[in-house]
């Protein structure tokens, strides 16, 4: 356990010489300090309308909310290709990593201790942005969107499908591939997750069926679109009015699913890895 920590530790380091980390927290507390900003100056009109029109005013909140917790959800993830689609193929490649693989320590160790430092990279940085919109929000407008615990996990975990398929495609392809392989996943759960929408609200059972398949190629939108429900207060979940929510709550089968998902990605990189010539 202590060569994991030490290679998670190093690969923390790596992200941090490299600039990446920096540039994803810089641009990303620029984005907080713009939603502050915007929010800051509608807060007159958003205390007025909660004395008039509390439940309207209530529902707008929670769709600007909600518009900054979308962008957000896209920040984790760029930000985790980003500092993780490099980190097996490109050390291959320029014969980095036999600076590493040489010493006594296992392959799984490696990869495993490169899990662990981006996953808190991961884990801070979600933190980060998501405990910032939703503190901006309620020192802002007194308002906090329900669920926001449970909601959060579900972001970070999609943020982790991201990473185990980074981590899985870098042990078989070149770096520019791998990025192109999960950024095309992620589309392809994207439209697939839309199209599941549109197909509920037409009760088309032809297109929820196409989502639901692309969800099981990539679940990353499935987890969004539960962490979208729970953070919707009842009304916008019955009537569907805002473009950055769902009224569709996946399973629980579809939890179950992810996270074996996630436990297959992550051994079958470590089998592929261990058996990689370097």
């Amino acid at each position: 356990m202590s060569r994991i920590a030490l290679i998670a530790q190093l690969t923390f380091h790596e992200a941090r010489r490299r600039k990446i980390m920096w540039a994803a927290v810089l641009l990303g507390l620029a984005f907080l300090a713009i939603y502050a900003l915007g929010l800051y100056f509608l807060r007159g009109e958003i205390i007025t309308g909660m004395d008039q029109y509390p439940q309207g005013t209530l529902t707008a909140v929670n769709m600007l909310v909600m518009m900054a917790l979308y962008a957000v959800n896209f920040l984790i993830i760029v930000m985790t290709v980003l500092t993780s689609v490099d980190t097996i193929a490109g050390e291959v490649a320029s014969g980095a990593i036999h600076a590493i693989a040489t010493k006594p320590i296992r392959r799984a160790e490696i990869l495993l201790g490169k899990w662990l430092g981006f996953a808190v990279m991961l884990v801070l940085y979600a933190t980060l942005m998501i405990g910032g919109v939703v503190l901006i929000t309620r020192a802002l407008t007194g308002y906090t969107p329900p669920n926001v615990l449970r909601g959060s996990l579900l972001m970070v975990l999609e943020g982790f499908i991201v990473l185990h398929l980074s981590l899985l495609g870098g042990t078989f392809l070149s770096t520019l591939a791998n990025g192109v392989f999960v950024l095309g996943l992620f589309g392809v759960a994207f439209i697939g997750g839309w199209m599941e929408e549109f197909g509920s609200l037409m009760y088309n059972e032809t297109v929820v069926n196409i989502g639901i398949l692309s969800s099981l190629i990539m679940p990353s939108e499935a987890m969004w679109r539960w962490a979208a429900y729970l953070m919707q207060p009842p009304l916008l979940r019955t009537f569907n009015v805002s473009p950055f929510g769902s009224n569709a709550q996946p399973s629980l089968a579809m939890v179950a699913y992810t996270f074996a998902y996630l436990v297959a990605a992550l051994a079958i990189a470590i089998r592929n890895f261990s058996r990689k010539d370097l």
